[in-house]
C-alpha cells in the first residue's frame, strides 16, 4: 500500500506543472495525465465511502417555560433560523415547539449500527436516519459517550453498505483526507484537504486527542468521516474552530472503535483509572538530570507525580516517582498510552505495572477504579470550590436574549444569551469575549435561556473550566475559562 501513497504525492506534485503543459498547447502530458489520476483517486474514494454515509434528523421538544428569561422561544428566532423549527399547538396550556437539527453518522455494519457525535443525538425525542438511496427509519440509541464524543444508533434495516474503518494511529500528518457529510442540510457533501496535525489535545478535553484537518467540517458534518485515499474512516468529525478558519477536528477512530465495543455491549462506556498524576518522562529534564543514584534507570515511560489519598493506587505499594514503563507487559511511553490502557480495564481487574525506581525494576500490582466513583468522591472535598463558580468569578454580565438588546447591540444571532459586560482583566476579558457576543453552548449544551446558563455555570468544575461557544464580530469560535483564583 505504501507505493499508493507515494503515487498520490507525485500526482499532486505534478499537477503544479499541468498549466505550463497547457500554456505550451501540449496534450496528455505524463503531468497531466497524472493530475487527472489524482483528480479519479479523490471521485473514487468518495463514490465508495459514500453510501455508507447517513442523514440524521433529530427532534427535540422545547417548551415555553424553557425560554422564560428571553421572550417566546419561536418570536426570538431570527427568518433565516425559523425554518429549522416547527410550531405546535398549546397542550395543557404551554406552548410547545419541536427543535430540529441535523446530523451525520456512519454505517458501520450491514445490520444497521451507525457511529455518530454524542452531541448530535443525546438530547433528541426523535430521531430519523436518511440512507443515500433515499430511505428513511426511525433510529434508537443504543450508547452515548459524552467523554469522547461517540454515540451508538440503530436502524432495522439489513444488507447496507458499512464503512472500512481504518488505523488513525498509522495517520501521517500531510496525508489527503476528505470529509463526508450534510452541512446546512446539504446531503453527500464531500470536501477534500490534508491531515493538518494528530494528537491535538483541548484543556477542556484533557483526556482525549484530535485529529486536525483543513478539509471543511461545517456545521451538519458532525458525526460524519474523515477519509483516507485508501476509502478508510480514520476519525469522525465532531468540531471546527470558527466558520472560516480551515481548522477542523475529528475523534480518531481508533478511540471510536474502543469506545463503540463498550457502547454495543453496556451502552455507556465505564472508564477505569489509578487516581494518580502524572507526566512523560522524556519532558522531565530536571527529573533525568538528577544525582545518577535517584535519576530513574529508564529513558521513556510515565512518571507518577502524586497519588490521590483513597484512591485506587493509594491502597497499592506505588509510589510518587516511579516511573511506569508497562501495564501487563504492554510497553508504556506516553500519558495517552497508560489512560487509553487503564481505561478500557473492567473496575476491580487488577493489572500488574512494571515500574522503574531508580535503578529498581518492580512489578506492582493495582486494582483499578471506576471514574465516576472517584470523582465524585473528589469532588466532595472540592465542594466549596466546585459550588463557587459564578458569572461574577469569570468576569461576565449576560442577560437573556430580546428584540430590544439584539437590535441595541447589532446582534443578528438571537438564540443564546447576551455577553453585556466584561470585566477587565478577568478570565473573559483574557480569552477575548466582548459585549455584544452570544454566547450559545456551554460544556457543548445548547444554552437558550438565562436559567440555563446558570444552571450551566453551576455545575461546572472551576478547574477544568467551561468550553463556551459564542458568536461575535469575529465570527463562530470557542474559548476555554476557568473561574480567577481564590473563588
Amino acid at each position: 500500500m505504501k507505493p499508493i501513497k507515494s503515487k498520490a504525492v507525485c500526482l499532486l506534485a505534478a499537477a503544479a506543472v499541468v498549466a505550463a503543459g497547457t500554456q505550451t498547447g501540449a496534450k496528455d502530458s505524463p503531468a497531466l495525465q497524472m493530475a487527472r489520476q489524482l483528480n479519479e483517486a479523490f471521485v473514487e474514494v468518495a463514490d465508495q465511502v459514500s453510501p455508507s454515509v447517513v442523514v440524521i434528523d433529530i427532534r427535540q421538544k422545547v417548551d415555553e417555560k424553557d425560554s422564560e428569561d428571553s421572550g417566546s422561544f419561536w418570536d426570538i428566532l431570527p427568518p433565516d433560523l425559523r425554518r429549522h423549527f416547527q410550531k405546535h399547538g398549546k397542550k395543557e396550556g404551554k406552548s410547545q415547539q419541536w427543535l430540529e437539527g441535523e446530523g451525520s453518522g456512519i454505517i458501520i455494519s450491514p445490520d444497521g449500527y451507525i457511529l455518530t457525535n454524542n452531541h448530535v443525538v443525546e438530547d433528541a425525542d426523535e430521531i430519523t436516519v436518511r440512507l443515500k438511496d433515499g430511505r428513511t427509519f426511525n433510529a434508537e440509541v443504543k450508547g452515548l459517550d459524552p467523554e469522547s464524543d461517540v454515540a451508538l444508533v440503530k436502524i432495522k434495516a439489513t444488507g447496507l453498505t458499512a464503512a472500512k474503518l481504518g488505523d488513525s494511529d498509522a495517520t501521517r500528518v500531510g496525508e489527503f483526507a476528505l470529509a463526508i457529510g450534510a452541512p446546512f442540510e446539504l446531503n453527500d457533501t464531500v470536501t477534500v484537504g490534508h491531515i493538518s496535525a494528530k494528537g491535538r489535545i483541548f484543556e477542556h478535553d484533557a483526556d482525549q486527542d484530535f485529529i486536525q484537518t483543513d478539509a471543511r467540517i461545517l456545521p451538519g458534518n458532525s458525526g460524519g468521516p474523515l477519509v483516507n485515499l485508501y476509502g478508510e474512516v480514520i476519525g469522525i468529525n465532531t468540531m471546527i474552530e470558527g466558520l472560516d478558519t480551515g481548522i477542523g477536528f475529528a475523534v480518531p477512530i481508533n478511540l471510536a472503535k474502543r469506545v463503540k465495543e463498550h457502547l454495543m455491549t453496556e451502552g455507556k462506556f465505564t472508564r477505569s483509572l489509578l487516581g494518580i498524576h502524572i507526566h512523560e518522562l522524556q519532558n522531565d529534564n530536571d527529573y533525568l538530570s538528577l544525582d545518577g543514584k535517584l535519576a530513574p534507570d529508564a529513558r521513556e515511560g510515565v512518571v507518577v507525580e502524586g497519588i490521590l489519598p483513597n484512591g485506587p493506587a493509594s491502597k497499592s505499594d506505588l509510589r510518587p516517582g516511579d516511573v511506569i514503563v508497562a501495564v501487563d507487559g504492554k510497553t508504556i511511553r506516553t500519558v495517552r498510552q497508560l489512560r487509553d490502557e487503564i481505561a478500557d480495564k473492567k473496575p476491580g481487574q487488577s493489572s500488574v505495572l512494571s515500574v522503574v525506581r531508580a535503578k529498581e525494576h518492580l512489578n506492582i500490582k493495582v486494582t483499578p477504579g471506576v471514574m465516576p466513583a472517584i470523582e465524585q468522591e473528589f469532588a466532595a472535598k472540592e465542594h466549596d470550590t466546585r459550588n463557587s463558580m459564578e458569572p461574577a468569578s469569570l468576569g461576565l454580565t449576560v442577560q437573556g436574549m430580546t428584540k430590544d438588546l439584539a437590535e441595541e447591540y447589532g446582534v443578528e444571532v438571537r438564540s443564546g444569551v447576551l455577553v453585556t459586560a466584561v470585566e477587565q482583566d478577568s478570565p473573559a476579558d483574557a480569552r477575548g469575549i466582548r459585549a455584544g457576543d452570544v454566547i450559545t453552548e456551554i460544556n457543548r449544551q445548547h444554552i437558550t435561556t438565562l436559567r440555563q446558563f446558570h444552571e450551566a455555570i453551576k455545575s461546572a468544575d472551576p478547574k477544568r473550566g467551561l468550553m463556551v461557544n459564542l458568536v461575535g464580530e469575529s465570527g463562530r469560535r470557542f474559548v476555554v475559562l476557568k473561574a480567577t483564583d481564590g473563588n
